[in-house]
């Protein structure tokens, strides 16, 4: 028997539907902000002797990113063929497991399932992307994928920032159980708390959607273009943020509260990112996607050398926070890139991919980052700027590039 559950209207509009995304996006990304920020202290009590946690640290990012990426063809099939909603629920369920594995956990190779599991969760935000663009109207469109995708931002910095009187207090393992208690009832909301009205085509088998979904990329030029622009693009930000640790103790030495310091640069930048988004979103919905983008990135450009240039926290801390916000809109407007430049049938296969650029971007700029502090910690950030330079040139080549399903005389990016 068929059971069908009555919604308010409310629940119908495309505004409770980006509250609910954006929400749900916030309370992801602290999840993963804190689990990534505070599992060097937990290996500790889970038998991990001090000289290997740094060893562990790098090789469960690698090895739980190394595992998830690989199944983000078939989360994007899965959706296209058969529905959107089970495939965005089943990203939040995934939290919840990695959780109660985490909790568990007794020695380190549960610990290293656990943030696999949490790796599976992978292309759920493309999938709400791309839904939400099919409900909100083009007019806004720029200003809701903007609040949509900083909400994330935020979350990353927030998180940490949140999480670390918990830690002192209660330890690792109760911030790990609160935040299984939180992604549970995420996952409630996501399955009861919305209505997705997307089709699937079942089109083909499976595997020949999956696979084909990677073709899609790899045959347009506008997506090669993009995707590679956002990979360098990003690639500053994702180092600036791996070693600002050590930037900020090169400005504020006492180690008794280096931990709130950077806490505190961090959580600033995310905050103005919170505010600033929203309003360049607007601008993006008047001057148009392409054209506000191609500025931005220009802006981040001209902004990366200044916090090197100064040795007072506060002044570094601003310059941070204003690098950080013009980054973060940047990335949130991108999604409207990618979703606009495939067709409606492709989108949710194309959109699964959507965080591969920032995916790959952590391990390049992590990269670059271990060869440019070797020389000077500072040095990260006229990298940031060179690396940015790159993803600009190539977002002018992406732009000129043609899009499928798209005539030259509607095409935004040529406008």
């Amino acid at each position: 028997m068929h059971v069908s559950i009555q919604r308010p209207s409310w629940m119908k509009s495309w505004v409770w539907l980006l509250v609910l995304y954006s929400i749900a996006g916030f309370f992801e990304a602290s999840f993963w902000g804190q689990m990534s920020a505070f599992t060097p202290l937990y290996l500790t009590k889970i038998g991990v002797r001090p000289e290997d946690v740094s060893f562990w640290t790098g090789a469960i990012v690698f090895i739980s990113i190394g595992l998830g990426l690989p199944f983000l063809p078939l989360w994007g099939a899965l959706a296209d063929k058969y529905a959107r909603q089970p495939i965005i629920v089943r990203s939040f369920a995934a939290h919840v497991l990695a959780g109660l594995l985490a909790v568990a956990a007794g020695n380190v190779w549960v610990f290293v399932l656990a943030r696999t599991v949490q790796a599976f969760s992978f292309g759920n935000s493309g999938l709400m992307i791309a839904t939400l663009t099919e409900h909100v109207p083009t007019r806004r469109q720029g200003f809701a994928l903007s609040i949509m995708n900083s909400a994330p931002a935020v979350g990353a910095f927030v998180g940490p920032l949140l999480g670390g009187p918990i830690v002192d207090g209660y330890g690792v393992r109760m911030l790990i159980l609160i935040n299984t208690i939180v992604m549970l009832l995420v996952t409630l909301a996501m399955a009861l708390g919305y209505r997705d009205t997307h089709k699937g085509t079942d089109r083909g088998s499976l595997m020949s959607m999956a696979f084909g979904a990677v073709g899609l990329v790899v045959r347009s030029p506008r997506l090669r273009g993009l995707f590679a622009a956002l990979l360098f693009g990003f690639s500053g930000w994702m180092m600036a943020n791996t070693y600002m640790a050590l930037a900020v103790r090169r400005l504020y030495p006492d180690e008794r509260h280096l931990g709130t310091a950077v806490g505190v640069v961090l959580g600033v930048g995310g905050l103005v990112a919170m505010v600033l988004s929203p309003a360049l979103g607007l601008v993006a919905d008047r001057q148009g996607l392409w054209r506000t983008l191609r500025v931005l990135m220009i802006v981040v450009v001209l902004l990366w050398p200044l916090p090197a240039l100064t040795n007072n926290l506060i002044l570094f801390g601003c310059l941070w926070a204003a690098l950080n916000a013009t980054l973060s809109a940047t990335f949130a407007l991108s999604f409207g890139l990618l979703s606009g430049s495939a067709t409606a049938e492709q989108r949710g296969r194309v959109m699964t991919f959507s965080y591969v650029p920032v995916n790959v971007a952590g391990i390049v700029g992590a990269a670059v980052g271990s060869l440019v502090t070797r020389w000077s910690i500072p040095a990260i950030f006229p990298a940031g700027a060179v690396l940015t330079a790159f993803g600009v040139v190539l977002l002018f080549y992406a732009m000129r590039q043609p899009a499928p399903g798209v005539t030259p005389e509607l095409d935004p990016a040529l406008a």
